[in-house]
């Protein structure tokens, strides 16, 4: 059987943040050494949405919930892997998608150029509107992608909005660089935290043949 493979940003002091906002970074910080208190010890202050996470409803919606209401379930299960990133275009969108095939409650993850991005690129590719009604309408029950974020610069968001609006968590921030496109098991499981937008994840795939 072959093993999960791991599709999360490693979170480190140095890694790759939004728009490279400097409120998005990481902060370590070393509270005690073994040299000076015989253990060592360390803290971390971290954007929800650093890295590899899961957005919730509220993130987007004044009335949507929060982590409180999170349903596990809704981010494991079946997968489609669809690979963008030899498209010359920048934008996920429904005819790209009308190619393939999801059936009910599938989870569909996006590779995009993105994954092989070293820097953050502000030109990154993204799902649009059309894409996101698209997915609704197939039934879906997740929808994850490589970019730290869905969708780019779009006035009203209504990518977050189509998708969180009914149901469909946003995962951000997959690392899908060594992923090719298939059907996969998916599994992802975010921190528990209280009544907040989003939650970081730690995300794993492994070949549904091979299951």
């Amino acid at each position: 059987m072959k093993d999960w493979i791991d599709v999360t940003m490693a979170i480190s002091p140095s890694i790759m943040v939004y728009k490279n906002k400097e409120e998005k970074m990481p902060k370590f910080i070393v509270r005690a050494t073994h040299d000076k208190d015989g253990h060592h010890e360390s803290s971390i202050c971290m954007d929800l949405h650093t890295g590899t996470h899961i957005d919730m409803p509220k993130h987007m919606l004044k009335e949507g919930h929060s982590s409180d209401a999170f349903n596990l379930e809704s981010v494991n299960g079946r997968c489609v892997v669809v690979d963008f990133s030899k498209s010359y275009k920048h934008e996920v969108d429904d005819e790209f998608l009308k190619f393939y095939k999801f059936e009910k409650n599938d989870i569909v993850i996006i590779k995009t150029k993105n994954s092989f991005d070293k820097t953050f690129n502000y030109e990154y590719d993204f799902l649009n509107a059309s894409g996101a009604e698209f997915l609704k309408n197939q039934g879906v029950k997740a929808v994850g992608i490589d970019a730290l974020g869905i969708e780019r610069n779009v006035p009203g968001h209504p990518t977050h909005r189509i998708l969180l609006g009914n149901g469909i968590y946003i995962i951000e921030g997959l690392a899908l660089a060594e992923i090719e496109e298939g059907i996969y098991e998916f599994m992802c499981i975010p921190l528990k935290i209280a009544d907040v937008e989003g939650l970081p994840a730690r995300a794993f795939l492994r070949s549904i043949k091979d299951v």
